[in-house]
Formats: C-alpha cells, sequence, structure tokens
C-alpha cells in the first residue's frame, strides 16, 4: 500500500515537473517578447530577438505590411524569432497582432504603433515646473487632541496617503484652504468626501473632531496641493505646438506617487549655480524661476510615467536654439558615441559627448531603456556628470533625436539612464 502511494507520488511529481518544463518557457517568452512596438510609417525596421523560437504572426488589420522587404498577402506569417528580422507598415495607426508558437500556442498580444514620419526640434533648455495637483493631496495621517483629553484619528482605515480629496460635500476643491474651510466651517456635522485612489473614485464619510489645541475642527490629514522644480525640455513639435519634457513623471517627494495634474506652468530661469554630483550624493542645478507673467513660456496638461507634457507659446531663439530631426526608434539605437543637449550656465544650450553603453531594447521599465555615461570634459568639470535638473536632456545620434537623460545613478555621477524617444512620443499621441 505503501509503495503503491509512493510510486503514484512519483508519477505524479514527474507530471508536473514535465508541464511546469514546457509552460515556463512560454511564460518567459510572454514576459520577453514586447506587447508594444512602434513604427516610422513606411519605414524598415529591423528586430531581433535571438529567441529558439519559430512564430506565427497574424495582424487583426493588415494593412500594407512588409515582413523582410516582401508585401505580405496572407493571414499567417511565419517567423524564426531566431534570425534578425524586418518590418514595414504604410499605413497611419494601429496594427494588432498576434504571437503564437507554431501557430497553436499563444505568446503575446502585440500592439504595433505606426507613426508618422516627424520632425522635432531637440531642446535642452532647463526651466522651471510649477503644478498644481488634481484635488488636495494625502501626504500622511494624524490624530486629533479633543477636550475630552482623548486622541482622535478620524481618517484612519478611510483615507491612504497618496489618495485624492477632489470634493467636500459635493464642492469642488481647488486648493487646500478650500479643504480647511470646509472643515474649520463644518460645525461638528460629518463631512462627505469624494475621493480618488489611483483610478477608482469613492466616497467617503468623515468626522471632524474639534481640536482642544487649536480651537478649531479638523480631520488629522496633511495634505499638498502644488509643488515646483527644475527640468528640461526635450523636444518642442512646431507642426503641433507641443512639447515633451522630464522623460520622466513629476512624483510627489513624500508619497513617491505620480501627481495627478489639474494644471501648471513652464517657466523661465536662469541657472545661478550648479552643486556638483558625488558618489552617494546626487548633485543638482540650481536657478531662478520667475514669477511674473512674461516669463510663463507654456503649459503643463499632463504628467505621465513617460515624462510631462503641454504646448508651448510661440517660443522664441532663447527655447529653439537647435535645428530640426528626425526621430531615431529603438531598432536604430547602437551603442557607442552620441551627445545630450543640455543647459548648465545662464540660458545657453551647449552639446555635451556622452557614450551609450548598454541597451535595453522593448525593457518594461521604459525610462531605463538605456544606459548613459557622460564622457565630456567640460560637462564633467562643472558638474561631475548627471545632476538634478538635466532629467528630460535630448540624446541625439547620427543626427536624430533617440532619447532623453532620466536619471543618475547615485553611486556614479558620471553615468544615468535615458528613455527612448519612441516612448515619450507614443505617450503624448496616447494623451494628446
Amino acid at each position: 500500500m505503501v509503495k503503491r502511494k509512493k510510486k503514484r507520488y512519483v508519477k505524479l511529481l514527474i507530471c508536473l515537473l514535465s508541464i511546469f518544463t514546457i509552460i515556463s518557457p512560454l511564460i518567459v517568452l510572454h514576459f520577453y517578447l514586447p506587447h508594444n512596438i512602434n513604427l516610422i510609417e513606411g519605414q524598415e525596421h529591423m528586430f531581433e530577438f535571438s529567441l529558439p523560437v519559430k512564430a506565427r504572426l497574424t495582424p487583426e488589420k493588415m494593412g500594407v505590411l512588409k515582413i523582410n522587404n516582401e508585401p505580405i498577402n496572407q493571414d499567417n506569417i511565419k517567423i524564426d524569432l531566431k534570425e534578425p528580422f524586418t518590418m514595414q507598415v504604410d499605413d497611419l495607426g494601429r496594427v494588432d497582432v498576434r504571437l503564437s508558437l507554431l501557430g497553436l500556442i499563444p505568446l503575446v498580444n502585440m500592439k504595433v504603433d505606426v507613426m508618422p514620419h516627424t520632425q522635432v526640434i531637440p531642446c535642452g533648455n532647463t526651466v522651471g515646473v510649477k503644478i498644481s495637483t488634481d484635488g488636495v493631496m494625502v501626504l500622511g495621517l494624524g490624530s486629533v487632541q479633543a477636550i475630552d483629553d482623548k486622541s482622535y484619528e478620524p481618517c484612519k482605515g478611510i483615507l491612504e496617503i497618496g489618495d485624492l480629496i477632489l470634493e467636500v460635500n459635493g464642492k469642488l476643491l481647488t486648493s487646500k484652504e478650500d479643504l480647511i474651510e470646509s472643515i474649520t466651517e463644518s460645525d461638528n456635522k460629518p463631512l462627505k468626501l469624494k475621493v480618488r485612489r489611483g483610478k477608482s473614485i469613492a466616497y467617503h464619510t468623515v468626522n471632524p473632531v474639534y481640536s482642544k489645541e487649536e480651537e478649531v475642527y479638523k480631520i488629522g490629514v496633511w495634505v499638498r496641493d502644488s509643488t515646483q522644480g527644475i527640468g528640461t525640455i526635450t523636444y518642442y513639435n512646431p507642426a503641433t505646438q507641443t512639447y515633451g519634457a522630464l522623460g520622466h513623471g513629476i512624483t510627489d517627494v513624500d508619497t513617491k506617487q505620480i501627481m495627478s495634474v489639474k494644471g501648471g506652468e513652464l517657466v523661465r530661469t536662469e541657472i545661478i549655480s550648479i552643486k556638483k554630483g558625488r558618489k552617494g550624493q546626487p548633485g543638482e542645478l540650481s536657478g531662478v524661476i520667475n514669477t511674473d507673467e512674461e516669463s510663463i513660456i507654456g503649459n503643463i496638461s499632463k504628467n505621465t510615467e513617460q515624462g510631462i507634457y503641454g504646448n508651448l507659446y510661440e517660443p522664441g531663439q532663447d527655447i529653439l536654439q537647435s535645428e530640426p530631426v528626425y526621430l531615431g526608434f529603438q531598432d536604430e539605437v547602437k551603442e557607442g558615441e552620441a551627445y545630450i543637449l543640455a543647459n548648465i550656465s545662464g540660458d545657453k544650450v551647449e552639446k555635451f559627448k556622452v557614450d551609450i553603453q548598454k541597451l535595453s531594447k522593448y525593457n518594461n521599465d521604459i525610462s531605463k531603456g538605456m544606459i548613459v555615461k557622460i564622457v565630456d570634459e567640460k560637462l564633467i568639470n562643472a558638474t561631475n556628470g548627471i545632476v538634478q535638473g538635466m532629467s528630460g536632456s535630448p540624446i541625439i545620434q547620427n543626427n536624430k533625436l533617440i532619447g532623453a537623460i532620466t536619471h543618475v545613478f547615485v553611486q556614479d555621477p558620471t553615468k544615468g539612464y535615458g528613455i527612448f524617444i519612441e516612448n515619450m512620443i507614443q505617450k503624448e499621441n496616447e494623451v494628446r
């Protein structure tokens, strides 16, 4: 009886191991293969996945599609992912593609976005970034000492750090002062809060507590409604009068979450000092952010993980210091020599040599698509490499805009990460 159970156990174990052996490579392929690919209209793009897999490519909408420079006139196209292959689509828009192993086992549903052959103006200008949040952001929760000498936590279990309070009793909040006014005038009546948490909206009731110390009603929260800093404009599209900047989103310093933007402004600034980066201590650019109306050069309409976007108001030669260039997508980017545009003194944008040391094409963490090392002696002498405020500095290779600086290596300020420009452009097209 015991031997029979042992044999059954061994058979089950072998069966599970066999299933795992078959399924695990498929799981790896599912996450390794890109779920999104960007192409330029009518341009041939090369892909090298170097995977020992023969797959079938099934476009949901054919359009004008070429694989390895051959027009495709069938629904199921065989592709050997071990070998390089080229793809070309002549229609703008999106082509949905299914990749399957031997035409039977689904690997990934791929979205191919086809963008127009566009010229943009790489910028590199350092600007002041001022934004107002969409609602009032919760930074922390606390207690209130009431007149009965007891401590109460009105929002415990109701609100969380990072929540956005949008309304109080049906009144839209435009600032933290609006929230304070609603609480102090509550007269011990419950407050109905409209709250956004992530993408979800919920309504919560909170009972204010009269503070013995401050002699006003409070609900025990710390909030913020705006922030400002310095960043770099990556590109300007003269056809649409839009820009992309930073290459990453603006996050709240306390919650580390992307701030939901109600509105914002780009403001002229002038760099007045540089704190050099050191191992374990990032440097930063310091500048004066002008406050007069004439210094506002654009708006901020979207804050995303790929950067901030908006419109520039009649940019002059102080902003547009470079000639237009075409975009270079991931398949064109090579390891090796390139340069960035950066503004580290006054309002002058300069070229600085860099070396692209590593590419992580179609990486899930798109803000870290490449590793860039500063090799320009002038920039190293001035900053020791990449410093805060340089996020968004355009990266140019072979006279094409290929990306933007996003982060600095804390342990080595001469190195940092960059985002591929196609990811910034794709996000701008989505949110426009």
